[in-house]
């Protein structure tokens, strides 16, 4: 099944890349680490020029988020919850110095809720990062996660347990 899973990702990002007229392959590998399982799909950035790279990733990594979202929207459509797939697609080193990046910023949101017990707010992450950081935190007994806003102002605020209720309208 995995290898499926796989393949089809491959073959659809290929497919995308063509159309945009990149040509370059795809490798598949499924990783779990913590944050969270996923079928990363890599472009070889070594045929592609450094504007072409940039042109991918985009802004802020906004392209290539934008890809991801095509990516897990069309690979799963149709599929039951447990069927479903979680794709990240990487380029270029670009989605594991985001990681540690975003570890930092967890972190460091961590150490200062804890420190001063005032609930933090983590602006400019796109939805799929601000599920990385929310899992990064989830481990953290004392400390809740929730986001709070609309897109495209969409913020992940971490606060003490005891604050939860008073703070959050996430739902909304």
């Amino acid at each position: 099944m995995g290898e499926q899973i796989a393949a089809a990702g491959v073959e659809w990002l290929t497919s995308l890349l063509t159309m945009q007229g990149v040509t370059t392959t795809v490798k598949a590998s499924f990783q779990d680490d913590e944050a969270g399982s996923s079928c990363w799909l890599t472009i070889d950035h070594a045929p592609l020029s450094p504007e072409q790279v940039q042109a991918l990733i985009g802004d802020g990594g906004r392209v290539l988020d934008s890809i991801q979202y095509l990516a897990n929207t069309t690979l799963n459509l149709g599929k039951s919850d447990t069927e479903q797939q979680a794709f990240t697609i990487e380029l270029d080193g670009y989605r594991a110095r985001r990681l540690e990046e975003l570890k930092a910023l967890a972190e460091e949101a961590a150490n200062q809720v804890l420190a001063n017990g005032e609930a933090y707010e983590i602006q400019g992450l796109s939805s799929a990062e601000r599920r990385q950081v929310h899992h990064f935190l989830s481990h953290q007994e004392s400390l809740t996660t929730f986001s709070r806003g609309r897109e495209p102002d969409r913020r992940l605020v971490v606060c003490l347990v005891a604050q939860q209720d008073s703070n959050q309208d996430s739902n909304q």
